[in-house]
């Protein structure tokens, strides 16, 4: 079990629990075309973004499979970003996770930073034994966080499903905890 309590403190960033305070930021981002083109959701309008601000505000835990840890990413005292881990199976402990940034903070070694912190709570707290990590193939900055946090590719599906009315395909990265903790627990 892994519960954010005190927020988690990285070299520039801070994750924490989503507070009410985050709406204005959040959708700042949220609302954006460029952040959802590779999302199952729409940009979100101001009450989507709500609904689901209220959603991640409960997301603070994972206790049991299929839970789910929603932080909010931090930078200077403005949300940049999220970070999500879900516990997929606790009989074959797994996990996945995934990111969201705003645009404009991009490619400064954010998203990296805070992802390597969800490899941490899978790895060193929840004792997982593999995570995994999935996008769009067109999404290429997210494929490099991947591949900068040591996770090994392991399928390109091609045209896999219909996304957003045209055929989409899908990469899926992985790591083991022993590929982590070779790593010396610093996925970057």
């Amino acid at each position: 079990m892994f519960e954010l309590v005190t927020p988690i403190r990285t070299e520039r960033l801070v994750l924490r629990p989503f507070t009410a305070a985050d709406e204005a930021d959040m959708l700042e981002f949220e609302s954006r075309e460029d952040v959802a083109r590779y999302l199952f959701n729409e940009p979100r309008t101001p009450e989507d973004n709500a609904r689901e601000l209220a959603a991640r505000q409960g997301q603070t835990a994972l206790r049991k499979e299929k839970d789910a840890l929603c932080a909010a990413v931090e930078l200077d005292g403005k949300v940049i970003g999220y970070v999500l881990l879900i516990w997929l199976s606790e009989e074959h402990r797994q996990g996945e996770f995934g990111y969201v940034f705003h645009p404009s903070f991009g490619g400064r070694g954010y998203a990296t930073e805070a992802a390597a912190e969800m490899l941490r709570v899978a790895f060193d707290h929840l004792d997982l034994h593999r995570v995994i990590g999935r996008c769009d193939p067109r999404n290429t900055g997210s494929a490099r966080v991947m591949e900068r946090l040591g996770m090994r590719k392991e399928a390109h599906f091609v045209e896999s499903e219909i996304f957003k009315g045209e055929w989409g395909g899908e990469l899926h990265y992985a790591m083991l905890a022993r590929e982590w903790h070779e790593r010396g627990g610093a996925g970057a």
